[in-house]
C-alpha cells in the first residue's frame, strides 16, 4: 500500500528509508578483542622516562612492580635492576600517628614547604585493605589536594594488601624507584600506631611519631614499643585553645623519653609541637632530621642502619619465599585440609600434623 499517494505535499510524508544497516555503514566482520603482547613493555625506554622524572611513567613502573602476573614480576625486577645505581640518595622518613592525629595533614604541609624549599617529595601513602573484600579506599590524594597538584611532589596510594606493618609489601621497591625518579625525601604515612606497625622502622632512616594533646590519657594508651622507636615525638594540631595544652604535652613526653631505650645510638628522641593548619613548627622538624642526619653520618650509623635493613629484607623476602613455594605443589592445599580435620577431630595432635606433613617433602 502506497501510504504517500496524493500527499507529496503534506506534513505526513514519508521517504523511503536507506537499503542498508540502521546506522547506514557497510557491515563489517564482527571484531575480535585482541590481548595486549606482553612483549609491548619496553624496560629500557620505561627507564630513561623514570630517570627523567616523569610521574606518569614513575606510576606505570610502580604498577608493573605490584603486579601479581608473573612475566610482569619478572620485567618489574629488570627495570629495578637497571635503576639500582640510581637509589639511595634520598631521605627516608617514616611517619606513623595515632587515629586522629593528623597524619595526612601534616604531611601536605611539611611535603609543600619542602617543595617551597626546592626539594623533590614522593609520598607513599598506605591504606588499609578491608579483612573482608580486600578492598581500600585510597583517598589520601583527595586528602593532600594541594601537595597533589604540586609539580615537585609525587603522591602514591596503595593499600596494605593485609601486610603487616602498616605498609605495602612493594613499598620498599616503590621507594627505590621514587629515589631512581629524582625525589631526594620520601615520606611513607602508614596506618595507622599499633605493634606490627614497628616494621616501618626497617625501612627508613628517620621515623616520626605524631601524637595529640592530653599526655597523660596518651601515655596510657600508647604502646612502649612503638615509642622507642620514634626518632621524633610531634604533639600535633598546636593552634588555637590547644597552645597550651600543646606545650604541656610536649613537656610531659620529654620527661617520660628519659624512660625509655632510645631508637638510634647517639641521639636523643626529640619531642616538639607543630601546627600544620598554621604552619608552624615544621621548620623544626625540618631542622631536627638534617641534624639526625649529621650525627648519623659522622657516627656512621646511617650506612649502617641501611645495610641492616637491606639484610633484614633480604631475610624476610627468603621466608615470604618459601611459604610460596611450600603453598605452590598442587597437593599441597589438600593435604593441609586433611591434616587440619584429623587435627580437629583428635586424631592427632598439631605437632604430630606438622611432622606428617614435612615427613612427606
Amino acid at each position: 500500500m502506497d501510504y504517500n499517494k496524493g500527499m507529496d505535499d503534506g506534513a505526513l510524508f514519508v521517504m523511503d528509508g536507506i537499503a542498508a544497516s540502521h546506522d547506514g555503514m557497510v557491515p563489517s566482520g564482527r571484531k575480535k578483542f585482541r590481548k595486549k603482547n606482553n612483549d609491548d613493555i619496553n624496560i629500557s625506554e620505561l627507564a630513561k622516562q623514570v630517570l627523567a622524572g616523569s610521574r606518569l611513567h614513575l606510576s606505570k613502573a610502580i604498577t608493573l612492580l605490584e603486579s601479581t602476573n608473573k612475566y610482569h614480576k619478572e620485567k618489574g625486577q629488570e627495570l629495578l635492576q637497571d635503576l639500582l645505581p640510581h637509589t639511595g640518595n634520598s631521605i627516608r622518613i617514616g611517619i606513623t600517628g595515632v587515629p586522629g592525629a593528623g597524619k595526612s595533614t601534616f604531611i601536605e604541609a611539611f611535603g609543600g614547604k619542602l617543595c617551597n624549599m626546592g626539594h623533590r617529595v614522593a609520598v607513599l601513602a598506605i591504606d588499609p585493605s578491608s579483612s573482608l573484600t580486600g578492598g581500600s579506599i585510597l583517598g589520601d590524594k583527595t586528602r593532600m589536594e594541594e601537595l597533589t597538584r604540586n609539580p615537585s611532589a609525587f603522591i602514591r596510594p596503595s593499600p596494605s594488601a593485609g601486610t603487616l606493618g602498616g605498609v605495602h609489601k612493594k613499598s620498599r621497591e616503590t621507594m627505590l624507584l621514587c629515589e631512581a625518579a629524582g625525589y631526594d625525601i620520601i615520606l611513607i604515612e602508614t596506618v595507622g600506631v599499633g605493634q606490627s606497625e614497628t616494621i616501618v622502622r626497617g625501612m627508613v632512616d628517620f621515623f616520626l611519631l605524631l601524637v595529640l594533646t592530653g599526655a597523660g590519657d596518651e601515655l596510657q594508651g600508647m604502646k612502649k614499643g612503638i615509642m622507642e622507636l620514634a626518632d621524633t615525638i610531634v604533639v600535633h594540631k598546636a593552634d588555637g585553645d590547644n597552645v597550651r595544652s600543646a606545650k604541656k604535652t610536649v613537656a610531659e613526653y620529654k620527661q617520660f623519653i628519659h624512660f625509655l631505650q632510645q631508637a638510634t645510638p647517639g641521639w636523643t628522641t626529640q619531642s616538639m609541637a607543630v601546627s600544620s593548619y598554621e604552619n608552624k613548627g615544621l621548620e623544626k622538624v625540618w631542622d631536627t632530621i638534617l641534624q639526625f642526619k649529621e650525627i648519623g653520618e659522622e657516627t656512621n650509623y646511617w650506612s649502617t642502619r641501611r645495610n641492616e635493613q637491606t639484610t633484614e629484607w633480604f631475610r624476610s623476602m627468603i621466608t615470604d619465599h618459601l611459604i610460596d613455594s611450600f603453598y605452590g605443589v598442587p597437593e599441597r592445599k589438600q593435604q593441609v585440609k586433611s591434616l587440619e580435620e584429623q587435627i580437629l577431630q583428635g586424631r592427632l595432635t598439631v605437632t604430630q600434623g606438622v611432622d606428617q606433613l614435612f615427613n612427606k617433602e
